[in-house]
């Protein structure tokens, strides 16, 4: 790829840097080179009215910090996904990350990646990306009936998913919210999925915090983590969260709440001495192929815990 080349930003406004000049390197310095990229961006971050330059068609999607609408380029006649992050929700710094983040991945076809184009308007930032037509994996999912996927979809998800996660810890980067939500559909029967929000992606080794509340995906180390403790950003973290993500997938429940109720503590002991131990709900109707993967995936120590 040529290095230092521009995509010209929305209106012929001031360019932004485009993926093949901003891809971050393998683990070794990418902090430096991920704050060099949001240093670069944040002076090439133009204010536009968003109806200026594209058509709003729909929503795509609505999460807490903002959405995802369908748009066409007025000009270009290209149709893409906007996410528009709040400012009175986010700073500046935080949307910098998520964009140069998503940006860097973009060569990976299982992660939806920005297409170089960021902007702000008075009360948003916003970048685009890939449109997935077939909306996201939870839509897949009938947790009231309590009904999972077949074993052939679920096995396509594991495998891109996984090639994703390794892909980003190649980088030196933990994405740290794999859900159904965050994984975008190409198709309805998971042929093609890719890996997208990256609000709370950092580079592998920074110290974090809890999140307010825990989670199904939340790990057990995270779980049991002080009100002040932190705790260094590892990819066994996503490797867990894959893994909740999968046996959701397979059985249309969640193994646990959190990673520290009883369901998760009768989980621990029987993962601990199967032979003694009597098997968790739901586990016995698994192939001795996938009760493998998902013992590997969530083993409670990240130490021993497969990788993604």
């Amino acid at each position: 790829p040529r290095v230092g080349c521009l995509d010209t930003a929305p209106g012929g406004h001031t360019p932004v840097p485009c993926p093949a000049a901003m891809a971050l390197p393998a683990p070794w310095g990418v902090e430096q080179q991920l704050e060099e990229m949001m240093e670069l961006t944040a002076q090439n971050l133009p204010h536009l009215e968003v109806t200026e330059s594209y058509t709003v068609l729909r929503e795509l999607g609505r999460g807490s910090f903002g959405q995802v609408l369908l748009a066409v380029h007025q000009l270009q006649g290209r149709p893409l996904a906007l996410k528009f992050i709040e400012k009175r929700d986010t700073e500046l710094r935080g949307f910098l990350s998520e964009y140069c983040i998503s940006l860097s991945l973009a060569t990976h076809p299982c992660i939806a990646g920005a297409l170089g184009i960021a902007f702000q308007t008075a009360h948003h930032y916003v970048f685009a990306q890939e449109i997935a037509p077939a909306r996201d994996l939870f839509a897949l999912l009938q947790p009231q009936v309590g009904v999972g996927l077949a074993e052939l979809p679920v096995k396509r998800c594991a495998l891109q998913l996984s090639s994703a996660l390794e892909f980003m810890g190649a980088k030196g980067l933990v994405h740290r919210d794999v859900k159904p939500e965050n994984v975008l559909l190409l198709d309805p029967e998971c042929r093609r999925v890719q890996l997208t929000d990256f609000g709370l992606s950092c580079p592998r080794g920074t110290a974090i915090e809890a999140l307010p509340e825990n989670l199904p995906y939340t790990a057990p180390e995270l779980c049991n983590l002080g009100p002040s403790a932190r705790l260094p950003a590892q990819p066994s973290l996503d490797a867990w969260a894959l893994g909740v993500l999968l046996f959701c997938l397979l059985t249309g429940y969640f193994p646990w709440h959190t990673a520290a109720d009883r369901h998760y503590r009768d989980f621990a002991r029987w993962h601990r001495s199967p032979r003694v131990r009597p098997r968790p709900p739901h586990w016995g109707r698994f192939t001795a192929q996938a009760q493998e993967m998902l013992r590997g995936l969530l083993t409670p120590d990240p130490a021993q815990r497969s990788p993604a």
